[in-house]
């Protein structure tokens, strides 16, 4: 999973309507396809805060399509286009090696692991496009509502296949930073309890305790929301988040820092080795 993150901040920041974005979209696909995913690349035009249409590419793996039990899992892997939390340089994209780069990174791993060894059930893996696109803090603009996570909102009204459903559905969002800690976040626990605690607990069994805190934080509006609220399928959020606030997401945030400096091996591991046992457990 590391050499994966290494491998999309390579590309430079994965902004769309960028070489690297195309670029690296286009070796994703690729290396789903070598690990055995049916691949769907759903295509479209978004709005931004701004007014400006821009193209989206969500890319959908499934594995063993035929199986009618099914698991979503999903992750972002544009990056933002400005560090609104930073100092300096604020209008300049920023490397995303977390926010972006790690939720994918064990997305792919994760699909290395089932070519391997088949899973129990079916999988689909999503990887949406223009998730961290959203309105800028420093912007001069009143704040808006949905400006965020454009790939899930689109997906959540257009699904990549009619009446496409599934048991259930884990979102991985800055998963690879050193120490980071993953609270139980409340959207996820208002709409996807049980889930949330059978995969706390698998965490806590695998002895990944440190990382999957049983602490219950503030609603926060990530891709999961809009899944949950537009289809129905009841999703969770593995995310680095601390409390009430947005600026709760680590030092990193949204700042040039997000670079390869804040991921950690071990922080990866633990958020794969708990989905893999996760899904590989289910009936």
């Amino acid at each position: 999973a590391y050499t994966y993150v290494e491998k999309q901040v390579g590309f430079g920041p994965r902004v769309p309507e960028t070489e690297p974005h195309t670029a690296c979209g286009d070796w994703l696909v690729l290396k789903l396809k070598s690990f055995g995913a049916d691949i769907t690349e759903q295509l479209g035009t978004v709005q931004l805060y701004d007014g400006r249409n821009i193209p989206m590419r969500n890319i959908v793996a499934s594995f063993h399509p035929d199986k009618k039990n099914r698991i979503l899992l999903c992750a972002h892997w544009d990056t933002r286009p400005f560090a609104d939390q930073d100092r300096s340089r604020r209008n300049e994209p920023i490397d995303g090696a977390n926010d972006g780069a790690s939720g994918t990174a064990v997305l792919l791993e994760i699909a290395r692991v089932m070519d391997t060894l088949k899973p129990p059930v079916g999988i689909d893996i999503i990887l949406f496009d223009v998730e961290d696109h959203g309105q800028p803090d420093n912007d001069s603009a009143a704040p808006m509502q949905d400006t965020y996570c454009l790939g899930s909102q689109y997906w959540g009204e257009h699904p990549h296949k009619v009446n496409y459903s599934a048991k259930y559905g884990i979102l991985l969002d800055m998963v690879g930073a050193k120490g980071a800690t993953f609270s139980m976040e409340g959207v996820s626990m208002q709409f996807a309890p049980r889930q949330m605690r059978k995969i706390w607990d698998t965490a806590s069994q695998l002895g990944y305790g440190r990382h999957f805190m049983y602490q219950q934080t503030h609603p926060i509006t990530d891709d999961h929301y809009y899944i949950n609220t537009l289809t129905g399928i009841p999703t969770i959020d593995i995310i680095e988040y601390y409390g009430a606030t947005r600026s709760n997401f680590g030092p990193y945030w949204h700042t040039h820092a997000d670079n390869m400096s804040v991921i950690d091996r071990k922080t990866l591991k633990a958020v794969g080795q708990t989905v893999i046992q996760v899904i590989y457990n289910e009936t």
